[in-house]
């Protein structure tokens, strides 16, 4: 099995490429004859973060935690219902798709599943091409000379360019995918659980990748994943979502040893461990993941959490800075 290489955080003052405040997306529920509203989804219901540039945020929480359609509306694929976006200053909230073409070439992503979004019907140097014609004017000469680089920096070969994504095993069609979102040279990049359909040693091999290209190319990565050590080896800071809101958010160190939202706690003592011999506070959770649709009131996770009290029915959590850069959503910490 290939080893992941965890990756060195180093902290700096950086800057941030993107800021998010009081993101929200609520998705109508149509009912009745005439399909009136008759309630809403909040798959994301007030989420304030921002992306520092050069780094790695992982973004972490349970199926149905709002992750995805939070990364989707980072790049504007979803309409957000409410809040702000700002991609680099530029607010890019409501805009356009005229307008927002510009910032197309600055921001890409990579999906779950590499065989659903590569076109079956094109071949691998018409997918990674793509790109390249509707975003530079390089000369065709040049764009195929650009798609065979391309292939060499994920590992693949300059005549795997003729070849169909069915040719591929799972791993090598998401470093197609890498290599089609890296075509514009992209300052962000979305992967949402790009690793998370892949045997576990490619899954090695394509983490190792993003983060040598990362440093290469000085990108930026927003990673979305429910896997936690995954998260662990290729992130700078973790974010902690459940229900379409944000938990916790911390660097990293912090998160895995000194994690302060009971969720969190209940996530990380989940993961299996080697070491048989080693103590292990669990925590368990009773009860499923309450519905988006009907959120319980006050603290979104209080209905599973053993250390809810009255207030927590009551009154719905701030995100706060509890330590330096670790921030939490919990009136356990509330002054």
């Amino acid at each position: 099995m290939a080893a992941i290489e965890e990756k060195q955080v180093i902290q700096t003052d950086q800057e941030s490429i993107v800021k998010i405040e009081d993101l929200k997306k609520y998705f109508p529920i149509k009912g009745g004859i005439l399909k009136r509203t008759v309630g809403h989804v909040k798959a994301v219901d007030g989420v304030t973060f921002d992306i520092r540039k050069g780094e790695t945020l992982g973004i972490v929480g349970e199926s149905g935690s709002g992750k995805s359609t939070l990364g989707r509306m980072i790049l504007r694929l979803l309409e957000p219902t409410d809040g702000e976006i700002l991609f680099q200053d530029h607010d890019i909230t409501h805009l356009r798709n005229k307008h927002m073409r510009p910032f197309r070439k600055d921001m890409q992503i990579i999906f779950q599943d590499p065989f659903a979004s590569l076109n079956t019907k094109m071949s691998v140097e018409q997918l990674i091409e793509e790109p390249l014609l509707v975003q530079t004017k390089l000369s065709k000469k040049e764009r195929k000379e650009k798609v065979k680089e391309l292939l060499e920096k994920v590992g693949l070969r300059a005549s795997d360019r003729l070849k169909y994504p069915h040719e591929f095993s799972g791993g090598q069609r998401q470093r197609i995918s890498i290599a089609r979102a890296l075509a514009i040279n992209p300052k962000l990049v979305i992967a949402d659980e790009a690793v998370s359909a892949l045997d576990v040693s490619i899954q090695a091999q394509v983490l190792n990748l993003m983060s040598d290209l990362q440093d290469e190319f000085g990108l930026t990565y927003l990673f979305i994943s429910h896997d936690l050590s995954v998260v662990k080896h290729i992130s700078d800071r973790v974010g902690v979502m459940y229900l379409g809101r944000l938990a916790e958010i911390a660097p990293k160190k912090n998160i895995y040893e000194d994690p302060l939202h009971p969720y969190t706690q209940a996530l990380l003592s989940s993961i299996p461990d080697t070491d048989v011999d080693r103590e292990r506070d669990s925590v368990h959770l009773d009860g499923d993941l309450p519905s988006p649709s009907n959120p319980p009131s006050g603290c979104a996770f209080r209905t599973r959490c053993p250390m809810a009290h009255e207030r927590c029915a009551e009154e719905r959590p701030e995100l706060q800075e509890v330590k330096d850069g670790h921030y939490v959503a919990c009136h356990l910490y509330d002054e």
